[in-house]
């Protein structure tokens, strides 16, 4: 008996380790393939600093406008934090640290190499500057850059997959040993039930059963613990195995899920952003295209710089959003404490948007004034201003938008109702969640599907809340009410 014991034991804790090895791969899994998102973010904003340099550049060369300088010596000044962050998140790679090293050798010889020769050329020589040479130049240089991006990016995909097919194998072994250890302790307990007196057999046929329903899968059984000696040392110990495993697999269902959830979020960051980002690009590159390629009058070429400046702003925009979400999930944004009147904020704010479309109107109504709140007025315009912009962009029809501030109780209330398309029920609840549109994108609404989550997360750090009513084809009333100020 004290043989077959330790038999047993060794079994339990060898299925044991086996789960815990495969909980810890797992939970290395999930680790890198957090590093992971945050080189690739890291790696976008770096690519995104340098392209602007080159395109603030190019721009300068071609119209000779020292505006363009501006967002080159803003992108010259980011940059050195953008690298040192690059490289401080790629440390623990020697292959990637090599890369990101070749990576940051290229950008330091593209800037003292090109982009400051060319500036000081452009001033005593723009023909010599604006030469198809020196533009070949440029796009060669670049298109470096952009390569060792590629591989950088690459080299990260290969390593989060390679972690995740050893997380996959290690949880296989981890089952099979469970399978196995459950088969042999079973037999164990079998062969205990033979050799005992029937004053125990009830026990031990109970840990049968136990053992049988918890190799089928049932890991919340338990037995009840008591029996001389041995015996309830054995329920004691089942027992806590089973607590174990039940442990065990609820934390490898639980990473599996941050898994998904995570590969989800990347897919649909990756989808909105080449959505979002394709067109207004695509309108600058075509518009400078033909800057560069026809003559054309003045009147046309303001024009065509007055749509590229648009299409910039816009991106910028979208930017601002990406950002201002990350800091909030970070706790990074930071929110002033002021005496905030939000029956001005609303007059201003309907003011602004009142003028961006014919086909709306915005109607106010205040109950009473001021209605003060504390908080960062300029994060709560956004907030007012999401809510306005989603009101006009989602009735595409146009009609009229209600705008109402009133006091409720303790608390400053905002609402916004639309005649819009309305929200489908399907949707409604995952309508917060950043990066979620629902059918805006196939409808050919833009946006980021990050206003909402912004929304919410800036109105619950000032202590408020946000909700909304919906139906299809009836509009939208999106609502938040605010704490009011002393």
């Amino acid at each position: 008996m004290m043989v077959a014991s330790a038999l047993l034991a060794l079994v339990i804790g060898a299925v044991l380790v086996g789960l815990l090895l495969a909980i810890a791969t797992l939970r290395d899994a999930t680790e890198a393939e957090g590093r992971s998102k945050d080189v690739s973010i890291a790696a976008v904003n770096l690519e995104k600093t340098v392209l602007d340099i080159e395109t603030a550049v190019r721009g300068y060369v071609v119209n000779g406008d020292s505006f363009f300088l501006i967002p080159y010596r803003r992108s010259r000044a980011e940059l050195p934090q953008r690298i040192t962050t690059f490289q401080e998140l790629t440390q623990h790679n020697p292959a990637q640290r090599a890369r990101v090293k070749a990576l940051v050798s290229r950008i330091h010889t593209y800037l003292s190499v090109y982009t400051e020769p060319i500036i000081d050329i452009f001033k005593d020589d723009p023909r010599s500057a604006r030469s198809s040479i020196a533009q070949r130049e440029g796009r060669r240089y670049v298109e470096g850059i952009r390569e060792h991006f590629r591989q950088i990016s690459a080299a990260e995909d290969e390593i989060s997959a390679r972690s995740a097919q050893t997380a996959s194998e290690r949880a296989d072994l981890a089952i099979g040993l469970g399978a196995l250890g459950l088969i042999l302790s079973g037999g164990f307990v079998l062969l205990f039930g033979v050799y005992l007196s029937r004053s125990i057999a009830r026990p031990v046929r109970d840990v049968a059963t136990g053992a049988s329903r918890l190799a089928g899968g049932d890991l919340k059984v338990r037995l009840v613990e008591g029996g001389p000696g041995e015996i309830g040392n054995l329920t004691r110990s089942f027992n806590s195995m089973a607590e174990r495993l039940q442990h065990g697999r609820t934390e490898l269902e639980e990473q599996n899920q941050l898994l998904r959830a995570s590969e989800r979020a990347k897919s649909e960051l990756v989808s909105i952003v080449s959505h979002e980002v394709r067109t207004p690009l695509a309108s600058v590159l075509g518009f400078t295209s033909l800057l560069l390629n026809r003559d054309t009058d003045p009147e046309t070429s303001r024009r065509y710089l007055e749509i590229i400046d648009a299409q910039g702003r816009r991106l910028s925009a979208l930017l601002d959003d990406f950002l201002d979400v990350q800091r909030l999930e970070e706790g990074r944004l930071e929110l002033n404490s002021e005496r905030v009147d939000m029956a001005l904020l609303l007059r201003e704010q309907v003011e602004l948007f009142e003028a961006q479309s014919d086909l709306h109107a915005l109607e106010l109504r205040v109950t009473e004034s001021p209605l003060a709140v504390r908080g960062d007025s300029n994060r709560l315009a956004q907030v007012v201003g999401n809510l306005l912009s989603n009101a006009i962009k989602y009735s595409p029809e146009g009609g009229v938008v209600h705008v109402r501030g009133e006091r409720s109780n303790a608390s400053v209330r905002v609402v916004v109702e639309d005649e819009g398309l309305g929200i489908p029920d399907a949707q409604q609840e995952r309508i917060f969640t950043k990066f979620y549109r629902g059918d805006a994108a196939t409808s050919g609404i833009a946006g980021s599907g990050l206003g909402l989550a912004f929304a919410r997360a800036v109105v619950e750090a000032h202590g408020g809340r946000i909700g909304f009513t919906s139906a299809p084809g009836r509009g939208s009333i999106f609502y938040l009410e605010l704490p009011t100020a002393a």
